[in-house]
């Protein structure tokens, strides 16, 4: 697999329209309702696991197939990085705008913006960030300046532009386990419909090729030869002449050949020998500025309090401080949109961290204006999904590090295991709007009695006891589906 580009698809049917863009034409209409037709007339959906892994120095890349059936449908991709202590993730930006959620460890990261100053800047003695600031080192040497680094703590949700150059390190003692999902079909995507990476450094292809004698990657119909993963791979800067790079850098050609990173064999994560000399304030201090921005925020964002250059980019979704909903005997629900995270509004995305405890029930819903990746980061999760035809396209249960996509429309349920359950989903807009089935926030609540007896054929007293029985909301403990049940059975 190309870390490149992760999958090639025939279907070029890729723009997902924003409230602000343009009327396409009637053509461009009509091509695009066929391709989505097409896509997702889905009549199974499977849990999916990872189908390919890039192993590197100091870490390794998963994917999951992006020709999966439910994946095109969305347009969206799915792959996790996990990271040892001391890698370096290498510098990379990507053709569509992703959210990264670090299901694991710590770490820092850098999201380098165009135009935008070199604001952290070290003096000739400085104390730097990792294990020397832990050990309370200081060195000695010339100045740095760069823009801001972020730190990563498990429970982060970061966001980046398409196009935006990135990096991560992973500073902490254990592995950092990161999943990204990239909405391939978002307006700022001017590509087609695949997930493409673009190194700034390196050669990715130096690991992987020692991995090429030992399976076979998949090729896809009308896939030239050259576009065949673990060829041709390698950084931005080898395409350029070693001449022209000394000239542009004013360096030397030995310096401007290790940009092309020829023979590099790290892979694209690489380790970090020595501790990372970077400079960042103290990770507490940080915490507390978070935590003051967020309540300071509270969803009142006017787009005027921030400037590109100190676009907030990550936020934290496990506090459950934060939690939307809660019903102690059931769980919590936490959503992250643009009225709490506003660079969310730019990227057209937004995620939802869920908890049930055993056996407790999400109610039926469906999402208005959204598909819905779902990840199961913790226990077992039961999901079943129906489409338009009233058919179960899926009724499974989902483990720990399983994927599936809940389509735009498709009514669902979840129902945690006996150890209960959390997950991590992501929605292909900014503000996705949820529609439930039963509870007291409803759409059966919201009709009155003599529609609902119509509707199923009940008298108006079992109409009434069809509304008014569930009297929890969104989350449904499991002593009350047991009443529940035992109403149904007498």
């Amino acid at each position: 697999m190309d870390l490149h580009s992760v999958s090639c698809t025939h279907l070029f049917c890729f723009s997902r329209s924003s409230y602000s863009s343009p009327p396409a034409s009637p053509t461009t209409n009509n091509n695009s309702s066929s391709c989505r037709k097409n896509q997702c007339q889905i009549g199974r959906i499977d849990a999916l696991e990872p189908s390919d892994r890039i192993q590197a120095e100091a870490g390794v890349t998963e994917f999951w197939n992006a020709d999966e059936k439910q994946f095109q449908c969305a347009g969206v991709e799915f792959l996790r990085h996990r990271i040892q202590p001391g890698g370096l993730l290498l510098p990379s930006y990507v053709n569509a705008p992703l959210l990264s959620f670090i299901e694991k460890g710590r770490g820092v990261h850098g999201v380098i913006l165009p135009g935008c100053p070199e604001t952290y800047e070290s003096s000739q003695e400085q104390q730097f960030s990792g294990q020397s600031e832990r050990r309370g080192q200081k060195f000695q040497g010339l100045q740095d300046r760069h823009q801001k680094v972020r730190n990563l703590n498990q429970g982060d949700v970061v966001a980046i532009p398409a196009g935006t150059a990135h990096w991560i390190y992973n500073d902490g003692e254990t592995e950092l386990v990161a999943v990204v999902f990239f909405d391939t079909q978002n307006s700022a995507n001017q590509l087609d419909q695949n997930h493409r990476r673009f190194f700034l450094a390196g050669n990715p292809q130096g690991q992987s090729e020692q991995q090429q004698g030992q399976r076979q990657p998949r090729r896809q119909q009308g896939q030239s030869q050259q576009e065949q993963p673990y060829r041709n791979a390698g950084n931005i800067f080898n395409g350029f002449d070693v001449e022209f790079l000394a000239e542009a850098f004013n360096v030397n050609r030995e310096t401007a050949e290790k940009l092309q990173g020829q023979r590099d064999q790290r892979g694209h994560i690489v380790n970090v020998e020595q501790d990372l000399q970077i400079i960042r304030p103290p990770q507490t201090r940080e915490q507390q500025e978070r935590e003051q921005q967020g309540g300071r925020q509270g969803g009142r964002s006017n787009g005027f309090e921030e400037t590109i250059c100190s676009l907030k980019l990550s936020e934290n979704i496990d506090n459950p401080t934060h939690a939307d909903f809660v019903n102690p005997q059931a769980g919590r629900i936490s959503n992250l949109n643009s009225f709490k995270f506003p660079v969310l509004r730019q990227l057209q995305l937004s995620a939802e961290r869920g908890e049930l405890h055993p056996n407790a029930i999400k109610a039926p819903f469906w999402t208005l204006n959204a598909h819905n990746l779902v990840y199961v980061t913790d226990g077992t999760l039961r999901i079943q999904i129906v489409n338009n035809a009233g058919e179960s396209v899926f009724d499974d249960e989902l483990r720990e590090g399983q994927v599936v996509v809940i389509p735009q429309n498709f009514a669902a349920i979840k129902r945690a295991g006996e150890q209960g359950s959390r997950w991590i989903s992501f929605k292909t807009n900014d503000n996705a709007m949820v529609a439930n089935l039963a509870g007291r926030v409803s759409a059966l609540r919201s009709m009155p009695v003599d529609v609902v007896a119509n509707a199923y054929q009940l008298s108006r007293n079992d109409a009434q006891k069809l509304k008014f029985n569930q009297q929890e909301s969104l989350l449904l403990s499991p002593s009350t589906y047991s009443r529940s049940q035992g109403r149904a059975s007498a």
